[in-house]
Parts: structure tokens; sequence; C-alpha cells
């Protein structure tokens, strides 16, 4: 694979989650949980003397991720219809933009699991309405449900940057991350709220020009996308080591049967016939339109991890786990809000709290929905941070506080956890180990160093695990150089 090169360009279709569909008063519902046709009016489904009006909080929220993206945004923008025929789109054309979209040239940096970051280039971004769903019955039937249809989606084009799968993660990672901070998106692929198409090519080393290029669909998760795109490169790669060639194709990923589908052979540009949507007037960007906008975007990943390192003393490892769900931010943030030292906070987010949140199989992205609040979560760190716990006896707690949901501070009286740092109970129970291991003290005492560990552990016992572990320490090494 060394003499060859993967091009790969993303396409992520993002519905903007507004009231209203794009281009009526038509309700958005779930998709997935409302009726079937239950949201659908007379532009929905194309009938007869009906127009369509701009939404004008959906070319807000486009506007605001384009401005997100480092877009510029164009003075001028147009809707175009793109015919073609097909069950989901009862028109017979689609409304979106071509060659004047809503914004244009922008870029994001994204980070490789080697530390590496690299700048993707965005060709262009474009509002335009969604298409509905088909569920197909077998028998050759299909059902069709319009709900979706009409729906306000931002089509965000990138150019072919991008050279791997795990590149092509983590740019999806980066603007699924940016869409939810912005609030415009909550991310959901599995409800086709967010969606993802990638368009892969090979370069032999000898190439001057790009190759055939294939398009992927029906990618319901970034790993999966992943998965696909790996497939697709080596199977490109073993056409053309065979002296075949690659044909312009759309393609599914089996998620069954891990492996690509061709869905059908790839339309062109041209056989859209796009031209300007005569029913809509051309759209009028003003600068004082595009600061308002851009005055209502709060601070996004990145900011957000350079304000946590420059202010926080955070790692740049920490501090990216931490930004890479807004959910998880924003909870830490309202952990910090209790007092709770920012360090020690990240620690056991990172740590304690994603292990049980793993065990119990709730992912990160969920933290908002756990039992334990921010606050709680807060007062348990400053627990610790104060030495009331130590962080075995923490541990536990948080442990508790998932199941119950209980104040620690609650806990820690109900069930007299607080860790003993009295001097003259530890004392006395350390003295109690020694007498009662005296071989062990003798062999530590005759240079075998490794036998505190385990005189330690014995202390730590007879505290019942509730002994100051620093005060323990220092005692018991007090009274074995006596």
């Amino acid at each position: 694979m060394t003499d060859w090169k993967p091009i790969i360009g993303l396409e992520i279709h993002a519905e903007m989650q507004t009231q209203s569909k794009m281009f009526s008063a038509c309700p958005v519902v779930d998709s997935v949980e409302a009726p079937p046709n239950s949201a659908v009016d007379a532009l929905s489904l194309g009938l007869p003397g009906t127009l369509p009006v701009i939404n004008k909080l959906a070319m807000d929220y486009g506007m605001m991720v384009g401005l997100a993206l480092n877009c510029e945004i164009p003075p001028v923008n147009q809707f175009a219809r793109k015919s073609y025929f097909y069950p989901d789109l009862p028109k017979g054309y689609q409304i979106s933009q071509y060659d004047r979209p809503l914004a244009v040239n922008g870029y994001v940096d994204i980070e490789l699991d080697d530390g590496s970051s690299k700048r993707i280039r965005i060709r262009r971004a474009h509002m335009e309405e969604d298409t509905g769903k088909l569920t197909h019955v077998g028998g050759g039937a299909s059902l069709v449900d319009y709900n979706r249809a009409g729906v306000p989606l931002l089509e965000i084009v990138s150019e072919p940057d991008i050279f791997s799968a795990e590149e092509a993660e983590a740019y999806a990672r980066k603007l699924r991350a940016i869409l939810r901070y912005l609030g415009v998106n909550n991310g959901d692929m599995s409800k086709g709220i967010l969606r993802f198409e990638a368009n892969v090519s090979v370069m032999h080393k000898d190439d001057t020009e790009f190759r055939t290029r294939t398009e992927i669909k029906n990618l319901n998760s970034i790993r999966n996308m992943g998965r696909a795109i790996e497939y697709e490169i080596k199977r490109q790669i073993k056409l053309y080591e065979k002296g075949d060639t690659v044909v312009q194709a759309t393609l599914g990923w089996d998620e069954a049967g891990q492996k690509i589908v061709i869905q059908r052979y790839k339309e062109r540009a041209d056989e859209y016939r796009y031209f300007p949507e005569p029913d809509l007037p051309v759209v009028e960007v003003s600068r004082e339109w595009v600061e308002d906008v851009r005055a209502k975007i709060p601070e996004l990943p990145d900011a957000k991890q350079r304000r946590f390192i420059d202010e926080l003393g955070l790692g740049e490892y920490d501090a990216a786990q931490l930004v890479a769900e807004k959910s998880i931010a924003d909870f830490y943030e309202g952990a910090l809000a209790t007092g709770a030292d920012a360090k020690m906070t990240a620690n056991w987010i990172l740590g304690n709290l994603f292990a049980v949140m793993n065990t119990n199989n709730v992912s990160r992205e969920d933290i908002d929905h756990i039992r334990i609040t921010a606050g709680q979560f807060g007062a348990l760190v400053k627990l610790v941070g104060d030495s009331t716990l130590n962080k075995g006896t923490a541990a536990t707690v948080l442990e508790e506080m998932w199941a119950s949901g209980a104040d620690p501070a609650k806990i820690v009286d109900e069930k007299g956890l607080a860790q003993v740092s009295d001097s003259g109970l530890i004392d006395s129970t350390i003295q109690q180990v020694l007498a009662d291991n005296e071989a062990m003290v003798q062999r530590y005492r005759d240079g075998e160093a490794k036998v505190f560990g385990a005189l330690m552990g014995e202390a730590m016992r007879a505290l019942k695990g509730q002994g100051n572990p620093q005060v323990v320490r220092e005692t018991l090494q007090k009274m074995l150089a006596e």
C-alpha cells in the first residue's frame, strides 16, 4: 500500500434543529419516534400551488456553523432546484444551493493519535431541505415517511485533504463536537440527524491527477465510517493492481457483513439540471447580519481547551478529553463552581467517573443524564482535597452516589466513612500492628525495604481503610526508625 495514497473528502449533512421546516411552517418532529407522515403539509408533499418561504432561524444556524468553521460568508447566496426523481422527493426536485452557497473557504484543525495536528479545508457549506425516509419492506415494496421532508439541512463539504480513515474519523468527531457546542444539531447519527458521506479514491505515487472516486452513504456511526473507508481503500487498490478500473458509484456499508455494497452508479452534477429556484429571492447578507450571528457563537472546543490549559493548568491530553463533548466540559465546569481543585477534578472525571460510566455502559456524552450532579461531584472532590476522605473511600462513595444520587457528605455521615487523621488513634493502631508483626518489623530493620508496603497495608486494614495515608505513612516511618 506504500505506493498508493488515499484521497478522501467528506460531506456532512446536519439537520438544523429548528421548530419548523426549511420552507414552511410545518413543525419538525422526531423522525424516529413520531408516527409516519404525522408532520407533513402541502409543501412537504409537493402539492400544486404551494410556495416556499425561507426559515430565517435555519439561515442563522447555517451561518453560525460557517463562521465556527472559519468560513467566508458571501454577501449573496441563492437557492437552486436540484432535479431528480425518487420516492423520497415528491416534488421531483430538492431546493438546495449550487453555485452561490451560504459559506465558503473554511477550515478546521484536527488532532491525531500521534499528537500531531492537521488542517482540513472546507470548500463550502450550503443550506437545503432534507428528503423523506424510505423503509424497504421486501417484495419490491417500500414505505415512505415524509416527516423528515423539508427539514432544514446544512451540507458541509470538505476539500480532499483527508488521507486516511483515522484523519476522517478525527475530522468527523471535530465537526460533530462543534455542531453540538453551537446547539444547532445534537449529533445523533442513529436517527439521521447527522449523516456522513465519504468520497474515496486512491492515487499511485506516479499519478499526477486524481483517479475515479466512489461515494459511501448510509454511515450510521463515526467508527463505521472509518471501517467503510478502510475497506474501500483496500478494494480500490486491489482492483487497480489487478489491472481493473474503479467505476464511479454510490456505495453503502453493510454493517452486518462488514463490507461495501454497490447501491447505484453515480450521477454527474449536470444530470441534476441545477437552475435558480424561481420561487425564492436571492438572499442578500449584510455585515450587520453576519456580526449579529457571530456574537451568538459560544466558546468552541479549541478555545475552551486552550483556556483549560492556560488558566487551569491542565495538560494537553486532559484538556482535550474534557472538551471533546460539550456535556463533559459543562459537567467539569459545574464541578469547579463548587470550589473543587481543577486538576484533581479533571483526574477524577477522566479516571474514576469514566470508569464507573464504562462499567454501567453509559456513554461519555450522556454524562448530563446520570444521577450524580456536577455540584455533587465537585463536593466529593473537595472531600478528597481537604483530607476528609482518602482516595479509596472516595471511590466507594462515588459508587454509592451513582446508585442512589445521594450527596457525598450524607453518605459519609451515615456510613461513618470520614478519614481518620486523629494522631492518637493512628499511633495506637500502628503500635499494635508492629507488635503483631514483629518478624516483618525485624526484616525491615535488617534492610528489606519492600516490607514497608506490607506493614502499610496492615495498618490501613486495621484502620478499616479510613486512615489518612499520609499521616499513617509518616507515623509508621517514625516508629520503625525508633
